[in-house]
Order: C-alpha cells, then sequence, then structure tokens
C-alpha cells in the first residue's frame, strides 16, 4: 500500500473538506474519493426503499448493492439524507461492507480521500493526515448557503440544529467516531477562505507527501 501516496482528510460536515480535497488532488495528481457520498448513497437506498436508517441489517444491505451510479445521484445533500447518513454510519456493518472499498481506491497510485474516519480507520499509516473543522456557526451557514444555490428551502436555524446534532453522533458513534488522528495537522476554516485553507493544506502535504 502506498501510504505515503495518500493524503487522509477528516472532519465535521462543511468544514471545507471537500472543496480542499478535490483542489490537493488535482494538484498532486491523484485519485480523488468523497467517501461520505459512500455513507450518503447508502442512506438515499434505504429512503428510497422506505427502510429506516437505523436498520442494521437493511443498512448493511444497501451498502453492499452501492453501484457507481448510486453516488452519482443529485440528491445526496439533502436534510433528510444528512439525517439519514449520521444514522447509517453508527452502523457497523454499513462501515465494514465499504472499508474494502475506501482501502482499495487508490492503492496502486496513491489518492486524496476526505471523510470521517479516514486518517484513524482506513489509512491510520497514511503520512498526511489533515483535520479540517471550523465553528459550528459557520458550518451551519456554508451548508444553509449551499442549499440555497441548489433551490433546497430551509431555514438557517433548522440547518444548524441538524448540524450539532450530526456533529454528537459522529462523534459519540462507537464505530469509528469522529476525532482527529493523533499525528494530523488540523486545520481550522472558519475564519479562511478556500484559497487560504488550500494554501496552508498544501504547505504541509508538500513536506508529506
Amino acid at each position: 500500500m502506498t501510504a505515503n501516496r495518500i493524503v487522509a482528510i477528516d472532519g465535521p460536515a462543511a468544514a471545507g473538506q471537500g472543496t480542499l480535497a478535490r483542489r490537493l488532488a488535482a494538484c498532486l495528481g491523484l485519485p480523488y474519493l468523497d467517501t461520505g457520498l459512500l455513507y450518503r448513497a447508502t442512506a438515499r437506498r434505504l429512503l428510497l426503499a422506505g427502510a429506516d436508517a437505523s436498520d442494521a441489517a437493511a443498512a448493511a444491505e444497501a451498502a453492499r448493492a452501492l453501484s457507481p451510479p448510486d453516488l452519482e445521484r443529485t440528491d445526496l445533500r439533502t436534510p433528510d439524507v444528512d439525517r439519514a447518513a449520521a444514522a447509517v454510519a453508527s452502523v457497523p456493518p454499513v462501515r465494514a461492507a465499504l472499508l474494502d472499498f475506501q482501502r482499495s481506491f487508490g492503492q496502486a497510485n496513491g489518492a486524496v480521500l476526505d471523510g470521517r474516519d479516514i486518517g484513524t480507520i482506513i489509512f491510520p499509516q497514511a503520512r498526511a493526515k489533515l483535520f479540517v473543522t471550523a465553528s459550528v456557526e459557520a458550518r451551519a451557514y456554508r451548508r444553509w448557503l449551499e442549499l440555497t444555490g441548489r433551490g433546497v428551502h430551509a431555514a438557517l436555524e433548522t440547518v444548524r440544529e441538524d448540524m450539532q446534532a450530526r456533529d454528537a453522533a459522529d462523534a459519540s458513534r462507537a464505530a469509528a467516531p469522529l476525532r482527529p488522528a493523533e499525528d494530523a495537522f488540523v486545520l481550522d476554516t472558519t475564519v479562511m477562505d478556500a484559497d487560504a485553507a488550500f494554501a496552508a493544506a498544501l504547505r504541509y502535504v508538500a513536506a508529506r507527501v
């Protein structure tokens, strides 16, 4: 496994890690995987089937049935999927079903992956690990702007409450709780724009990869 060519990026929702990961991947010439889409796609399959996101058997079956078209859906970033994805991500059989997919991605040539447990569980041996974070107020506002831009109507306060609930679920789950790896570079983007965050991350990654 080319651990020295793996860039592991973790952090809570809407901290900016997705934008950052895509830019780093393009700059470094590495494949990119948004691992959160795997859980969102699993959640969407459950919602479409009318199943309960906390049903471990149904969630694991949905995870095993994922196909590339599931990851290309345009309805994976809605509030109902946010809530269902948080529940799905806490189901150990789901995480087990998706583990091999994530680890095999880019094994030959390296990759940039972002998610919740890349540096702690998926690639703990990666040399470059970032934990991207921001205040809940900043993250909620960013997510609200994103939703509004896509024509999804949601009150900012509702978005903030949903995000706080997601943060609590991610941090307290028994299976791979959200936390920085001990050797991660913590990047707080609360008052950073995308260019400043990218410059800081690239300085760190360039010295490690």
